[in-house]
């Protein structure tokens, strides 16, 4: 079994996508073992990241000459991508005055982990591995702080006193454009106002925007407000125009103040656990797990469909669960003993204890479940939304940063319960959880694509709709010919920014690492 998890797993890589943050990762080494008598190591360690299954190098640190515990200056900065599973390598060597680099240094040994299980602990120790897997005596830290850059926000409103009337038959309808000026004195739209119709003393809506934006961080740089009369016809009338600098506007601002917007790495460092369920679909749509043609069969070297995605979200999920313990469920077939139909029935057939040990947990309690199951149907998903989301209410109500759900839903066919799943969504958009459907086979899944709110708000049969769109569901075909990595970069891509809504949409600050216990273990 652990043969087909590896081999998924393995078909993981990197690609290209949207930078999430930046993180700045420190070393640290202790008890680095004396190789020479006379005197003490003089260590320098290697960053590595791997890359189509290759490791290159991407940094290195200064070498610090006499040292068995050595602390670091040279600070790695890297990219970080919550979507995809950054493999990282450090690797320690003894650089000796007399070695010409690290071909004639002596190894001292190396540690493998991914981005992901930095930042989720902020403060990784693991021991050094020497060559052929030996455990040393060694042991290195690895800390993750995000690099923060112009990303605070700034809460602003303006107002204005006795404007031009440029209408004849009634007073001008005024608006407001703000501009930064450029280094090289181009002006680029910041914002622009609503219209307040029919008035000389408007006070428009106040508004957010980070200071990046406004001033690219430097508080001196000149803004252009500008007013207009706005005209039907998109002919506005020019009203008047004024410069300050942020700095002038601050000034005048009232008191209010700068807001900090939160962000993903900002709850994660914070305690903030990804709590990773999977529902799996068991209907006889699927076809017979013995025949070949099943989308259930079980290849002795080749995961089917239903692994491949498991597998490809899994990894990435699991670096932000300090248990590695995984509820999985299974849907629509009929169960032993009694072999009645059910729609949220445990994988490893223990009610009380739905949890798999890791991903490769999963995998093996799927391969077991499947010869003593009878698949059927229908294909109904609203009772494993509910049952997730009964965990996140509970969460909801400590009102802390510190569990957000996320559940995997794996399925052959449109589903039965259009209006129960409709009604359960809505419901859970109101919760810490996000929801992902990966549409297996090759099903119509055209019906699938108005649970997705990408294309208009999801609303219940009452007609309630989502407070957040928290469904994200793509067909498993789209990404068949590629690497089940892409597959998970787009199911992935999303959940960041709805972690970071639900808890700033609720006013929840994320922890402050003194507030967590930081040496609270996590599995390897």
């Amino acid at each position: 079994m652990s043969n087909i998890y590896e081999s998924a797993a393995n078909t993981l890589g990197l690609f290209n996508s949207l930078c999430l943050a930046k993180v700045e990762l420190r070393v640290t080494c202790k008890g680095i073992s004396d190789r020479d008598a006379l005197s003490k190591p003089d260590p320098c360690v290697l960053i590595k990241m791997q890359s189509h299954g290759q490791w290159l190098e991407v940094d290195r640190t200064e070498v610090i000459r006499s040292s068995i515990s050595p602390t670091f200056s040279k600070v790695f900065t890297v990219d970080f991508y919550f979507e995809e599973v950054q493999r990282l390598r450090y690797e320690l060597y003894d650089i000796s005055s007399n070695h010409n680099g690290i071909k004639e240094a002596d190894f001292l040994g190396a540690m493998e982990c991914t981005l992901g299980q930095i930042v989720s602990q902020r403060k990784l120790t693991k021991p050094l591995l020497k060559q052929g897997s030996t455990v040393s005596k060694s042991f290195i830290m690895v800390t993750a702080e995000e690099l923060t850059g112009n990303d605070d926000y700034v809460e602003l409103s303006f107002s204005a006193r006795k404007l031009d009337d440029k209408d004849f038959f009634s007073k001008s309808d005024p608006f407001l454009e703000i501009f930064r000026m450029n280094d090289d004195d181009t002006l680029q739209l910041v914002h622009r106002t609503e219209t307040v119709m029919n008035n000389l003393n408007p006070v428009w809506k106040t508004f957010k925007t980070s200071l990046n934006s406004l001033c690219s961080g430097d508080h001196d740089r000149p803004l252009k407000c500008t007013v207009w009369d706005w005209d039907s016809n998109g002919k506005h009338d020019y009203i008047g125009e004024y410069q300050a600098t942020f700095k002038e506007m601050r000034g005048a601002m009232d008191g209010r103040q700068i807001i900090k917007m939160h962000s993903f790495l900002d709850y994660i460092m914070g305690g903030c656990q990804i709590q990773f369920t999977v529902a799996i679909d068991f209907t006889a749509s699927n076809g017979d797990p013995h025949n070949s043609c099943s989308l259930h069969y079980i290849h002795p070297y080749q995961p089917n469909e239903y692994l491949k995605a498991l597998v490809a979200v899994g990894e990435i999920c699991q670096d932000y669960d300090s248990d590695k313990m995984f509820p999985a469920f299974g849907f629509g077939a009929q169960i032993p003993p009694d072999f009645k139909v059910s729609h949220d029935f445990a994988v490893n057939f223990n009610e009380e204890n739905p949890e798999c040990a890791g991903i490769q947990g999963v995998v093996e309690a799927y391969q077991t479940c499947l010869p003593k199951l009878q698949l059927y149907g229908p294909t109904n998903i609203a009772p494993i939304i509910q049952k997730v989301a009964s965990s996140a209410s509970q969460e909801m109500h400590t009102k802390e940063a510190m569990q957000y759900f996320i559940l995997l839903i794996l399925t052959d066919g449109v589903i039965t319960d259009m209006a129960d799943t409709r009604e359960a969504i809505v419901q859970a958009s109101h919760l810490p959880m996000s929801i992902i459907i990966v549409g297996v086979g090759s099903a119509d899944f055209s019906d699938m694509q108005m649970l997705d709110g990408d294309d208009g708000i999801l609303r219940s049969p009452k007609g309630e709709p989502c407070l957040r769109d928290i469904v994200q569901f793509v067909p498993f075909r789209n990404f068949k010919h590629g690497s089940p990595a892409e597959l998970a970069k787009t199911v992935l891509a999303e959940v960041p920014n709805q972690v970071v809504d639900y808890y700033n949409n609720k006013g929840i600050k994320p922890k402050v690492p003194s507030e967590f216990e930081s040496s609270r273990t996590f599995a390897p």
